[in-house]
């Protein structure tokens, strides 16, 4: 891959002895969209949370556009971990989007969305409200900005959420199981607006549990069990052909549960 935006190499996790990420590797391209997929604990959020450093990784190393997150170089000629004041700056480059929504419930919708630009990046209120109404417009909830979070449904304050992590105008969006939460019938809206940004060629991460949905808009799909990676490739070929047996084994699972549901 050339000049890929995103470079993870060698990255591990521990929780005392437990062991969540064995070393993981993976590029990812300005532009893509790559899905992460497996079994419950298999490592996929953990992953996520340590590309923005929500959790410090134990080893390995991550690179957006060849700048090293979360770590700088130390006089022994290795790298120490950054402060949460040096790492503020490159937190704001990647947007994140978690399974609840963690609006504020005291503000209004445009307030939620405009706060970070004002606090983080300095904007006027004017410029932060200005920005705050495009992004609602790319959420389709414009016309829901003077309203507060307890008046929407789960999946509108999914879509503020959304709307919240694009005003930091990333370089890499981040999904961690954004449907977990909702109702069935309000996952598709989510769903739809993530299906948009794809479409639009933001370079984005989703870990998701909608199989069907990660084959239709992921350019690429890695598998992971056991804090490995099993598999990974174009989406249609490791959903629909999938070369290891555990992968197999675990989208037979998933489309066996889903009928039993339909």
């Amino acid at each position: 891959m050339n000049n890929p935006l995103l470079q993870v190499h060698g990255l591990k996790k521990s929780y005392g002895q437990t062991e969540v990420l064995k070393g993981i590797s993976f590029d990812l391209a300005k532009g893509e969209t790559l899905s992460l997929i497996g079994p419950s604990g298999s490592g996929k959020s953990t992953c996520l949370r340590c590309l923005n450093y929500l959790e410090r990784p134990t080893e390995g190393s991550i690179l957006l556009e060849s700048e090293r997150i979360g770590q700088l170089p130390d006089k022994r000629g290795g790298f120490r971990f950054m402060s949460d004041k040096e790492l503020a700056p490159q937190r704001t480059e990647i947007g994140m989007v978690f399974q609840l929504f963690y609006l504020w419930p005291h503000l209004n919708v445009r307030d939620n969305v405009a706060l970070g630009p004002i606090r983080a990046g300095g904007m006027s209120k004017a410029e932060a409200y200005e920005l705050a109404d495009e992004m609602l417009d790319k959420v389709h909830l414009r016309h829901k900005a003077t309203e507060y979070p307890e008046r929407l449904s789960g999946g509108q304050q999914q879509r503020v959420a959304i709307a919240r992590a694009l005003a930091q105008r990333p370089k890499l969006m981040l999904f961690d199981e954004p449907t977990s939460a909702l109702d069935p019938e309000l996952v598709g809206e989510v769903l739809g607006v993530i299906r948009e940004l794809a479409e639009e060629g933001r370079s984005m991460i989703l870990v998701t549990h909608e199989i069907r949905f990660a084959r239709d808009v992921a350019d690429r799909v890695i598998f992971m069990d056991g804090g490995h990676i099993v598999e990974q490739g174009a989406a249609a070929d490791v959903i629909n052909r999938p070369q290891m047996e555990r992968t197999r084994s675990f989208l037979g699972q998933v489309g066996a549960a889903a009928e039993a549901v339909s």
